[in-house]
């Protein structure tokens, strides 16, 4: 399996590994976005398109260091292994637990059990940097072996500006601007801050070299900004990293009011039995939608969804549910977006919105 192949080519070198069950593709990019910054040559491999980086991956035989996000899904139909078991990291992150991948983790204490057994399988004297404000990972984290350093973070210093909506981080008295927005992400670059220290890189400089990140691809992506209104996508569809992303555009934008869509697109969040999972994922969107296609999950093979499903399992009495594209953007355009954001949050197309027409229409108000 292709992720044997990348133990193999990296069992020599210092082994960075990002895991969790969100911000690990965020966290990657955070560090490889430092490693280009300070000139650190780094073999890798990422989920997502960076800037700056023209492939996913890369292998060479003279990095001394390889970063890869460690994912919890099986290894191949025939490896039933999650990846992330195979990497065995010297340095290991983990960002934090939400069940997901129910299709192959049937109950939460099975998922749970994959994240202890990667704490269990961090090299000899290795480190394990880990979310402190995560309600399982210090629980895990004092299950570790004695030699593991174990290095906790809850988020970044950080204030807003709200004027300018702007995020300042504070290091030492200094204030540096951040080009990412979001509790997430100060959780984020806290933990991606203490892998730089492992790695032997000051805190200071990691931070000058952030302050030039702009996100990974799909997160937290801007499709239009102006003064008063503006329009976003996310990749996010799991309930943490919904709650994440809409609590974050709420934080950066308090004045705007957010009109929230989110997509139930994945086999999890189609899953009847996992929708009470998104309970309160949405509860600071001031207008909240979900949409979904009942192909996608004829498709799967699952059972029906009702509208009043949803309703109880977000716990929003005025949740508005589309099973219609068309019907969608027909209601959004019934909004007046003068001091409103929109944040649109799938790992699907929403049955193919074009985006640009939407925006265009936003503008034009």
């Amino acid at each position: 399996s292709y992720p044997e192949f990348l133990y193999q080519h990296a069992k020599n070198k210092t082994r960075v590994v990002i895991g969790g069950s969100h911000g690990k593709t965020t966290i990657t990019a955070m560090l490889l976005h430092m490693c280009k910054a300070l000139g650190i040559e780094t073999d890798y491999m990422v989920g997502s398109q960076l800037e700056g980086y023209e492939v996913m991956v890369r292998l060479s035989d003279t990095a001394p260091l390889m970063i890869m996000e460690g994912d919890e899904y099986l290894s191949s139909p025939l490896d039933r292994r999650p990846k992330f078991h195979l990497y065995k990291p010297h340095i290991a992150l983990l960002s934090g637990v939400a069940w997901d991948h129910i299709n192959v983790f049937p109950t939460f204490d099975i998922y749970l059990e994959q994240f202890q057994k990667f704490i269990d399988l961090i090299e000899p004297n290795g480190h394990l940097v880990y979310c402190e404000a995560d309600p399982h990972l210090p629980t895990l984290a004092q299950k570790a072996r004695q030699d593991i350093g174990l290095h906790p973070y809850i988020q970044a210093d950080y204030k807003i500006d709200t004027k300018l909506h702007r995020t300042l981080v504070q290091l030492d008295g200094q204030n540096y601007a951040m080009q990412v927005f979001g509790q997430h992400n100060m959780q984020n670059i806290a933990g991606a801050a203490l892998v730089g220290e492992a790695m032997g890189i000051a805190k200071a400089n990691f931070y000058r070299a952030i302050a030039s990140f702009k996100g990974a691809s799909n997160r937290l992506q801007p499709l239009h900004r102006s003064a008063d209104r503006a329009v976003y996508k996310d990749f996010a569809h799991s309930p943490s990293k919904l709650k994440a992303t809409v609590s974050a555009m709420k934080e950066q934008f308090p004045d705007r009011t957010l009109v929230a869509c989110m997509e139930l697109h994945t086999f999890s969040s189609l899953t009847a039995d996992f929708l009470s999972e998104y309970k309160d994922s949405m509860s600071v969107a001031d207008i909240a939608i979900v949409y979904f296609n009942p192909h996608t999950i004829a498709h799967k093979r699952l059972p029906p969804i009702s509208e009043s499903q949803l309703i109880k399992a977000f716990n929003r009495p005025d949740l508005l549910v589309f099973t219609n594209a068309n019907t969608l953007v027909e209601q959004l355009k019934t909004y007046t977006w003068m001091h409103k954001n929109l944040l649109l949050m799938s790992s699907g197309n929403f049955g193919g919105i074009d985006y640009q027409y939407l925006i265009d229409f936003i503008v034009a108000q």
